[in-house]
């Protein structure tokens, strides 16, 4: 789409998410199930924002895209935590130390910017967030499970596109330390009646900016002591 039509507006986040819900829910046919979500803010002050990624768009290891999967490619280095406990609906919000409790491991990971409108960041940011807060897919590196010792705002980052450096640098995420988003997501998802079960994906939000690049362009992502990941996208 080149836009929403002209009596169509999403007048804040809760449209936003509403509008979320269903395309999750429309997606799940050809993507399956949600497995895990992208979290990010624009400050470490502001509040979050979120949404539900699905199966067939999550990947382990090095990796080369589907073709078709994507339509764009916009290259992001984040980091990614997996659950290793449920943390399900309750009246109770649940807290830091539980949320830190529930996190098995952490990942060096590329996600990929794509949107369903003809051009990207062509939307007010609430169109984007209802359209699944631009992704397109995830891909991330093997774990550690000692994932309290990384200093995510510190931490060294570096984009290789096709053997060239792209980005360098430390630090990076806008939104600062990933656990504050990470204990709000807990309660959000669990609002939402999506809680996160043991085994979901949450990627945290980019260190990079996006880079888009043109298919065929082989991407690789490190992150401290995070063993590295790459992708061919087709």
């Amino acid at each position: 789409m080149d836009s929403l039509p002209d009596t169509v507006k999403i007048h804040d986040a809760k449209e936003a998410y509403s509008v979320q819900d269903q395309v999750a829910q429309a997606l799940t046919a050809s993507l399956g199930p949600i497995k895990g979500w992208k979290v990010g803010a624009p400050t470490p002050e502001s509040e979050p924002f979120c949404a539900p990624l699905h199966q067939a768009t999550l990947f382990s290891g090095d990796t080369k895209l589907p073709e078709g999967l994507c339509r764009l490619y916009g290259v992001e280095a984040e980091i990614v935590y997996i659950f290793r406990k449920d943390l399900l609906s309750r009246e109770t919000p649940w807290t830091q130390t539980e949320v830190c409790d529930a996190i098995g491991s952490a990942h060096a990971a590329i996600e990929i910017f794509d949107t369903r409108f003809c051009k990207a960041g062509s939307q007010d940011g609430l169109v984007h967030l209802a359209d699944q807060g631009n992704h397109g897919a995830l891909i991330y590196g093997p774990g550690i499970s000692t994932w309290q010792q990384l200093t995510p705002v510190t931490e060294q980052v570096k984009l290789v596109l096709d053997d060239q450096i792209a980005i360098e640098h430390a630090g990076g995420n806008s939104a600062g330390d990933p656990i504050r988003l990470l204990v709000w997501l807990a309660n959000h998802a669990a609002k939402r009646g999506l809680p996160l079960e043991a085994g979901t994906v949450v990627t945290t939000g980019s260190m990079t900016g996006t880079k888009f690049v043109p298919a065929g362009t082989t991407a690789k992502v490190e992150i401290g002591s995070l063993a590295p990941v790459s992708v061919v996208l087709p």
